[in-house]
């Protein structure tokens, strides 16, 4: 795919229901592999309008076709509710997305980006390790007794 055009999304941004939306389809396929249940349930739009304030949101497209969610944190910049339409899978949409968030955190005097991904999901260790992400630790939900998911870092270099 060609470079896309990705757009920040203000707090009042008309397309944050659609968002909502967008993560949710993508989100759906974990529904029944993952526990506990993910913290999308909890999700509304006036969170993501939070969010936009608070953080980052980013989209591309008018509906959004893919979107990222970005916070943040000391010393490193987390990437969160990264979503792309399922018709759009497969054509580097995700790769770009994560090298918006590398560019931003370099923007922020950031060196690191971080994500979590639950332990279940194999394909998605496969997919972040792919574009640079390791593993660094893991970590487990109030609850329960064995790791729940595992968080995954990826240096990033000052753009030329």
């Amino acid at each position: 795919m060609t470079k896309a055009t990705y757009e920040k999304c203000a707090p009042d941004d008309a397309r944050l229901p659609a968002v909502l939306d967008l993560v949710r389809r993508s989100f759906a396929y974990m529904e029944d592999r993952i526990a506990p249940p993910s913290s999308l349930h909890r999700l509304t739009v006036d969170a993501i309008a939070r969010h936009c304030d608070t953080g980052e949101v980013w989209v591309l497209g008018d509906p959004p076709l893919a979107c990222m969610f970005l916070t943040e944190k000391p010393n490193r910049l987390y990437l969160g509710k990264l979503a792309v339409d399922a018709g759009l899978r497969g054509q580097g949409i995700a790769r770009q997305l994560v090298d918006l968030a590398a560019a931003r955190a370099v923007s922020k005097g950031l060196d690191t980006l971080e994500l979590e991904v639950r332990i279940e999901l194999i394909e998605n260790h496969q997919a972040f390790g792919r574009m640079g992400f390791q593993i660094v630790r893991h970590g487990t939900h109030d609850g329960f007794d064995a790791p729940t998911f595992y968080v995954m870092q990826k240096t990033v270099a000052e753009l030329a």
